[in-house]
Formats: structure tokens, sequence, C-alpha cells
């Protein structure tokens, strides 16, 4: 006597009487026409694409976007805390403190004396962190256009706009709300 194969034996046994529902048509094109009148799916989705362009550009220097912007902001705010950082970019700040420790490490970054604050350093670029930046911003710079192909200079600034209008309204509320 044989024994029954292993796919046999995991098979369900037919009960009797049972039907086989029809299969379902097959997908040919997804449809996220609803997705898409979604704020939230439509900037995740141009983030994602520009975040890709982002990545293999800023290869070379070894910087992710977060990196990207806190060496923005030093160099724009000579002497910036570590505390006003957290602010701009809505970091925490145990999150904050490994990535300027790599900073300060591959020598892009310099804590000073605060002149006001004893207990707070400045932050600010090395001359290899100004240099580093000077090349990274002109490489941003560039990906800006090549990143969203379909959008005229105004139309870049007019979303920017949008998308900050987005970020910095105070939540909780409408408008009208707010008038009433």
């Amino acid at each position: 006597m044989t024994e029954p194969s292993t796919a046999r034996s995991l098979r369900r046994p037919a009960s009797a009487g049972a039907t086989r529902k029809p299969a379902a048509a097959a997908v040919t094109t997804v449809d996220t026409s609803f997705l898409e009148t979604l704020t939230g799916y439509n900037a995740r989705r141009a983030a994602l694409s520009i975040i890709s362009v982002f990545l293999e550009r800023m290869a070379p220097y070894d910087l992710r976007p977060v990196d990207f912007s806190v060496l923005s902001l030093i160099a724009h705010n000579p002497g910036i805390t570590s505390r006003q950082l957290c602010g701009a970019l809505d970091i925490l700040p145990p999150n904050l403190v490994g990535m300027l420790r790599q900073l300060e490490t591959r020598g892009l970054i310099e804590k000073r004396e605060h002149p006001t604050d004893r207990r707070a350093q400045g932050l600010h670029l090395s001359a290899a962190g100004k240099k580093l930046y000077a090349q990274a911003k002109a490489t941003a710079t560039a990906l800006e256009v090549d990143a969203l192909p379909g959008l005229s200079a105004d139309e870049r600034e007019t979303l920017h706009s949008l998308l900050r209008r987005v970020y910095s309204h105070p939540r909780g509320g409408t408008d009208t709300e707010a008038l009433g």
C-alpha cells in the first residue's frame, strides 16, 4: 500500500453538495481615485517621489534629509541651540543628540559657548561643514527642479506656499469656528 502524497493529505475533503464560487475578475487597472482626493495620500506620494531623488543625489555627501535640514538651519542660523533645532524641525531631543554627535564626529559642526546662556551651546558649521553644505545645497536646489519636472517655477512656489500653510496653521478648529 502506498502512502498518500503530502499535497493530497493537506487538502480539505470535499463536502457533499459544496459549490464552488466562480473566480473573481482579475484587476487590470487599480482604481486610486478616492485616495487621490485625500491630501495626506497625495502629500505622502509626492514626498516619497522627491525623497527617492534626494537620497540618490545626497548619497555622495552621506546626508539624509534630516541631516541636510540640520546643517541648513545651522548654516543659516550660526549659534542656534539644539533646543531651537528641535522646535524648528519638530524633532525630539533624544533623537537630535545622536544626530549632532554624528555630525560633530564627521567634523561638520562645532559646539561653542552660547553668548547669553551658560547652560546652552551654540552650534556652528566647521570649515568642512561649510564646504560640504555649499555642495549639498547646490545639489538640493538642482534636484528640486529635477524632482518636479511637471511644475514651472511659479507652480513650485505655489506648492511650497500651500504646503507651508498646511503645516504651520494651528490645528483643532476651522477659521469659521475661530471667527464665531
